[in-house]
């Protein structure tokens, strides 16, 4: 078995994960969390709030899964969210098109349909299921399409992204943060993408969570007030220019702005904040790294974007965050579908004079003329240059009809006025996560097998193989396992009250009396608990206990007064395991 299959074989074995709709055969692109794995997302998706939410600020809110078809047109999903599709003419079997020629062309991302189809005709590429012709390619909308109310009803479409209600529910957020750039939203929650041929377990998924923020920033100032945290971190940055090369280089996040490897400095601020992310949830250093979309795969309204890479045994480098600098590209599609304005006033440190065309329509006039489309026409007068405004007969077109107004109507002039601030689109900073990706990779950098000596085995005459699941102790599922040495009432009693003492405490117990103690110790490796208590007869003589470290297999004698201090801080501080009681 390769490293996936072994991490799999255990989440299936131990309740991380299952395959949906098992007892119906299945369904590709589903997975269950359980027990245990939906406890290890959860834990990854506090440390984000923690860094996101807490730390930085930006609030969290929840918006539907389901969203009206004006947003995702807006959003350029309705007419661009595809996927090239080719299938079997023998079989049916659909197949993304691109990913059928990763073995002959690097990156087939840019090619057209039509390119597609050429490099698979001259290469002679078959049918992966049964060798059959394939036919020709054609684009295949990724969105899962539904309908909002019986009847005719409205379009609705399931998300496939997180980050359409935040552009949407921009003003509100605006008036929450007191107009002041720059600040964000952050939301975590269910995305959905209809995958042609979702044949990589969880790294592709059709139902999947993701975790975003949106950073509205100040277009003309991409400085970061709080960028000295990180302008030291070595990042392994993939850069445009190192993909030519074909080597990752290490450098400063400072360096990597003041070469202009990254466009500005709160983009790198947010690069290196993944980065710390991802390291602290249990991602191997050496193997992050950070790729940069190169100019022929950058989104046109995109100034920078990167990739946070994660190199895994079977599918090697995959993408699990992307860190973008969107531009004003959603606010203004959603300006433009809504017909309302997406914008923040910013005040000038002083106020400024300065020449203005002024137009005033003389509203007392109008008003009995155009009655209820005074206004609006008004609105379509002042965008008129002089020399249409000098006219006898201005004409204008308003709500799409054409209106003729007497030049007596409107006044115009150059003035000299005092503005204090001016309207702009802010600039969004983006960082997506795919929390389905990260749990998979953490698993993967987490899992470990070794071979105990016989004379270090608990119970073991012969050499034996552990496999352990190295997780960082924040992120374990389980916290602390409680091990009474015997099912016998004198040592379930107390066991059961330290395992009492330690929930208390905010710590998750699992409590084991069910066979030999190395086979316990041996089951709780393998899901990863940092700590385990055993309770045996010494307990009940001096209110002492065993207190068993996951990664060393190093054991103490500890005092069961304030135990649960003592695994809390071994958790969750830096205290050494070594410090807490006397070694066996």
């Amino acid at each position: 078995m390769d490293r996936y299959e072994q991490v799999i074989e255990l989440a299936k074995r131990r309740g991380f994960l299952w395959n949906s709709f098992e007892l119906y055969g299945g369904t590709a692109g589903f997975y269950d969390y359980g027990p245990l794995g939906s406890t290890l997302k959860r834990r990854i998706e506090q440390i984000w709030r923690e860094i996101y939410v807490i730390q930085e600020g930006f609030m969290e809110i929840e918006c539907p899964t389901i969203g009206i078809e004006e947003v995702f047109v807006a959003s350029g999903h309705v007419g661009g969210f595809s996927d090239p599709l080719c299938e079997c003419k023998q079989c049916g079997e659909a197949f993304r098109a691109d990913h059928l020629i990763k073995h002959i062309v690097e990156e087939a991302d840019g090619f057209s349909d039509e390119e597609l189809d050429n490099v698979i005709a001259q290469n002679s590429v078959k049918c992966p299921e049964c060798g059959g012709d394939l036919g020709n390619t054609y684009e295949f909308n990724l969105m899962f399409k539904t309908q909002i109310g019986p009847g005719t009803g409205r379009k609705g479409y399931l998300r496939p992204e997180t980050a359409q209600g935040m552009f949407v529910d921009f003003l509100r957020l605006a008036r929450y943060y007191r107009d002041k750039l720059p600040f964000g939203a952050t939301q975590i929650g269910k995305s959905y993408r209809n995958e042609i041929s979702p044949r990589q377990g969880v790294i592709r998924l059709r139902e999947f969570t993701q975790a975003e923020a949106e950073i509205f920033i100040d277009p003309k100032d991409k400085r970061h007030p709080n960028i000295q945290r990180f302008e030291n971190t070595a990042i392994n940055f993939y850069s445009d220019a190192a993909q030519d090369k074909g080597e990752s280089e290490i450098m400063t996040v400072r360096e990597a702005v003041d070469n202009g490897i990254i466009a500005h400095e709160f983009l790198a601020y947010q690069v290196a904040l993944v980065n710390h992310f991802l390291q602290r949830v249990g991602i191997a250093p050496e193997k992050l790294r950070f790729r940069q979309h190169r100019k022929d795969e950058m989104a046109h309204y995109a100034i920078d974007c990167w990739d946070a890479e994660i190199l895994t045994d079977r599918f090697g480098w995959v993408e699990v965050v992307g860190i973008a600098d969107r531009t004003d590209y959603d606010l203004s599609a959603h300006a433009n579908m809504s017909k309302t304005e997406l914008s923040i006033f910013i005040e000038y440190e002083q106020p400024k004079m300065v020449e203005k065309f002024v137009v005033k329509p003389n509203m007392g006039k109008m008003g009995p003329m155009f009655k209820g489309k005074a206004k609006v026409v008004a609105e379509a007068l002042k965008a008129l240059m002089a020399e249409e405004l000098e006219k006898k007969e201005i004409k204008v077109i308003a709500d799409g009809e054409e209106f003729s107004v007497p030049r007596e109507m409107v006044e115009f002039a150059q003035e000299t006025i005092k503005i204090s601030g001016e309207s702009i689109i802010p600039h969004v900073i983006e960082p997506s996560f795919g929390i389905d990706r990260i749990l998979y990779s953490v698993m993967e950098h987490a899992y470990d097998e070794e071979m105990i000596p016989a004379k270090e085995s608990e119970e073991e005459t012969e050499d034996e193989a552990r496999i352990v699941l190295r997780f960082k102790k924040e992120v374990s599922p389980v916290k602390v396992a409680v091990l009474p040495l015997l099912t016998r009432q004198e040592l379930i009693e107390p066991s059961k009250e330290i395992a009492n003492k330690l929930r208390d405490k905010g710590l998750l117990v699992a409590y084991d009396d069910s066979g030999a103690i190395g086979r316990r110790y041996r089951r709780n490796d393998e899901i990863g608990t940092p700590y385990c208590i055993t309770i045996d007869y010494d307990t009940l003589q001096d209110n002492t206990v065993t207190i068993r470290d996951r990664d060393s297999m190093q054991q103490v004698r500890a005092p069961i007064e304030k135990i649960e201090d003592v695994l809390y801080e071994l958790v969750y501080t830096d205290r050494e395991f070594e410090t807490t009681g006397k070694p066996l």
